[in-house]
């Protein structure tokens, strides 16, 4: 799901590290002391979770968690996510630096997406493992929607490579699915507190 340094064109890197870096700016805006442990918990699971990759194509298929990450932090998201892809790049080169703005934003805008799907679906008091699933669903196939979008317009063979990715998308989908609704679920049972801004009863 990274993609590498030079992938993209020099005027992409900037307009992508830009978008970015607006929404990390914004997710500190919003942090309050008692959300740092929330951040830096998200980042240490990315970050693990996301170094689990499987080469598909020009770019790779690995976990993301990124609904849970969205349902947990909201529009924190973003912070989580580049911090996660600076370390992965600094200590195991995974991804890029001229790409951490389009990699940052492939995770955190569909798991902004995510949360705000979770918080109206939990007004209208739906099934929380279900929609908690969903929101994982619809956060990987939008995040495999920017992919290929990004590579439609960079990569010569795209044709050849995008139905690849799509279909090695489906079974993560399904995974961080049942993954998120379970984690969901379990912070319930022991931590309400960490979805409290779903004012859940």
């Amino acid at each position: 799901m990274h993609l590498a340094d030079g992938v993209l064109n020099t005027p992409a890197v900037l307009a992508t590290s830009v978008a970015a870096g607006a929404l990390v700016v914004n997710a500190v805006r919003t942090l309050d002391n008692e959300d740092i442990p929330k951040v830096s918990l998200m980042t240490a699971t990315f970050f693990v979770f996301a170094l689990m990759s499987f080469p598909v194509g020009p770019s790779s298929v690995h976990p993301l968690l990124g609904g849970l990450i969205g349902i947990i932090l909201g529009w924190q998201a973003p912070l989580a996510v580049c911090i996660g892809l600076v370390l992965q790049a600094a200590i195991f080169q995974h991804g890029g630096f001229t790409t951490l703005g389009i990699n940052t934003i492939m995770v955190s805008v569909p798991a902004i997406i995510a949360h705000i799907f979770f918080k109206g679906a939990m007004k209208k008091k739906m099934n929380i493992t279900a929609v908690a699933g969903v929101a994982a669903v619809i956060s990987i196939c939008l995040t495999v929607v920017i992919l290929l979008t990004v590579l439609s317009l960079t990569s010569p063979t795209f044709k050849e490579v995008g139905l690849v990715l799509a279909l090695g998308h489906l079974p993560l989908a399904a995974a961080e699915g049942v993954i998120t609704a379970g984690a969901v679920k379990f912070l319930m049972k022991t931590r309400p507190e960490i979805l409290s801004q779903y004012k859940i009863d």
